[in-house]
């Protein structure tokens, strides 16, 4: 999508009125570019955290999810399911391990550059040992983990494994003791949005407690609007130690994450 819109505008071609992106980095370069437009609908000016909407008005946190590990529990007993990242260099875990990415989804360039910060790239070189399955998106975690190709995921989306779970599908998340990666994705406007009036009424009701509600109850996402209630049966959001992102960062990086990684994983 960040490539299909960066060849559109090359053309001169503004196909596209409102953006959102898993890789928040994305609006840090659409900003820089001067494509966005300055809108912040009512919801967001009220109730959003500071640090949940650009301070020039150009991007607001539409949805927040998580890249957690997770297991399958045809595969997997609860207790001796892994409980941290460290967890997962243990020799038993060869060869059963799943993971995502970074150079094909933002969620997983963003939780692998949180992973990098926090326990460095010796980590990463460690869990390469371990015959890891490797797949692209971060969807795709999931779906190996649900048809037991795999007993543990390392990445993906937690949306899509508490959507597997309360399917009926044989898996459970695992929010790592270390900290579970934050991935927040954005919306935005551009300014050369084909239909203005009818992106900014869109806009204004993505962020209203009614569609935010429904991203959380149907999309298994998590919402920073206060009058937004969790879903019961899935941890509060509150409860769960989480790294900080950090969209500048994983620009400057990105590059270069996704180089390493290549060269560590042999992908």
């Amino acid at each position: 999508m960040f490539q299909r819109i960066g060849q559109e505008y090359a053309s001169r071609i503004y196909g596209a009125d409102v953006v959102n992106s898993s890789d928040a980095a994305h609006f840090i370069v659409w900003k820089r570019e001067g494509i966005l437009a300055p809108f912040v609908p009512a919801d967001v000016a009220m109730h959003y955290p500071a640090d949940h909407h650009d301070p020039d008005g150009m991007f607001a946190s539409f949805r927040v999810s998580l890249s957690p590990i997770a297991y399958n529990t045809n595969l997997v007993k609860r207790e001796e399911a892994p409980k941290s990242y460290a967890d997962l260099l243990d020799p038993k875990w060869m060869g059963k391990i799943v993971k995502a990415h970074p150079s094909y989804s933002g969620t997983i360039l963003t939780a692998t550059f949180q992973i990098v910060r926090e326990l460095g790239w010796g980590y990463l070189e460690k869990l390469a040992k371990q015959k890891v399955m490797q797949v692209q998106s971060g969807t795709d975690p999931p779906k190996k983990l649900a048809l037991g190709e795999r007993a543990v995921m390392a990445d993906g989306g937690e949306y899509n494994v508490l959507q597997s779970k309360e399917g009926g599908g044989p898996v459970e998340v695992v929010y790592p003791t270390e900290g579970t990666p934050l991935v927040v994705g954005p919306n935005a406007m551009f300014k050369n949005a084909p239909n203005p009036n009818a992106a900014r009424l869109f806009q204004c009701y993505c962020f209203t407690p009614e569609c935010q509600q429904l991203i959380v109850d149907f999309g298994a996402l998590r919402s920073m609007h206060p009058l937004v209630k969790e879903k019961t049966g899935r941890r509060p959001f509150r409860d769960i130690k989480i790294m900080k992102e950090d969209p500048v960062g994983v620009e400057k990086a990105s590059e270069d994450i996704k180089a390493r990684y290549s060269r560590l994983f042999g992908v």
